[in-house]
């Protein structure tokens, strides 16, 4: 689907100079002298690379859809995680590296949703929110608990995260898992 230059939103996927981008930051520039054009950060998908490019709003670029299938996390093996598709069955097989750190999130027989680009996977979303257990963490001190203040703990799948002081070790709290900070204690 072709857009005009100036209609390109942040998070948008196109194809420019034969490759796939994501569109990070866009700033609408109006000059004094001369036509409107679009300041466009970019991040390329497949080689991870940034440009700035110009757009004006004359110009077209071709939007890309992403295909989004949902699969189910079976287990990690070595450096590969096994992914099921939810309708056929299928398995897929993945690089850890290229979920990142938050493969460490994956739990047996959690949903997730890949977007793939002509039957090549492009990236992995998992569920906003997970519960995990606190294995370390500091003592409460008493009357600490009135200030507003954080304490680091260690998560059952090795992360580290800061949570106010009233949470203690064995404790199952809720973890944003996109800016990878505690939400809540679970219920």
């Amino acid at each position: 689907m072709k857009i005009n230059g100036n209609e390109i939103r942040p998070g948008n996927v196109i194809l420019h100079k034969g490759e796939l981008w994501v569109a990070v930051k866009v700033n609408h520039v109006k000059p004094g002298k001369g036509g409107a054009f679009a300041q466009v950060e970019l991040k390329g998908i497949v080689s991870n690379t940034k440009l700035n490019e110009r757009f004006r709003s004359a110009e077209t670029v071709e939007k890309i859809r992403l295909e989004q299938k949902d699969y189910q996390f079976l287990y990690k093996q070595d450096d590969m995680l096994v992914f099921m598709d939810n309708e056929t069955y299928e398995q897929l097989e993945l690089m850890a590296d290229f979920v990142g750190d938050r493969a460490r999130f994956l739990q047996d027989g959690m949903n997730v949703q890949v977007e793939s680009h002509e039957g090549t996977p492009l990236g992995v979303s998992l569920p906003q929110f997970v519960t995990l257990e606190v294995t370390e963490t500091e003592p409460v001190v008493k009357g600490q608990t009135a200030a507003n203040s954080f304490k680091p703990a260690l998560l059952e799948n090795g992360i580290k995260v800061m949570v106010p002081p009233f949470i203690s070790e064995g404790e199952r709290i809720v973890v944003d898992t996109g800016e990878i900070t505690y939400f809540k204690r679970a219920d």
